[in-house]
């Protein structure tokens, strides 16, 4: 669950917030007159994934039959194009 706290809070408790977030994961809602303005959370820097969350993530797939690189070209070609409409005004 977040937490609401003002911008002025912020300012005085930047510290001990941003302790909360890195250590706890907490998230807060910044607020200016009432008005939310910026969530602070968490910052996932990974850019990618490991070799086993890949592996997690494809399972048991199957290997795509001999004939499914023509069956993808095929496609086009049984379906046409889209008809290109004008917006309206």
């Amino acid at each position: 669950m977040d937490t609401t706290i003002s911008a002025t809070e912020l300012s005085k408790r930047m510290s001990d917030i941003l302790n909360r977030v890195k250590y706890r994961g907490e998230r807060f809602v910044i607020q200016r007159n009432g008005e939310s303005m910026a969530v602070l959370q968490p910052a996932d820097l990974r850019t990618g994934i490991t070799v086993s969350e890949l592996v997690a993530r494809v399972g048991d797939l199957k290997v795509p039959d001999d004939g499914f690189a023509e069956n993808l070209e095929a496609v086009p070609a049984e379906q046409g194009f889209a008809e290109i409409t004008e917006w309206p005004d």
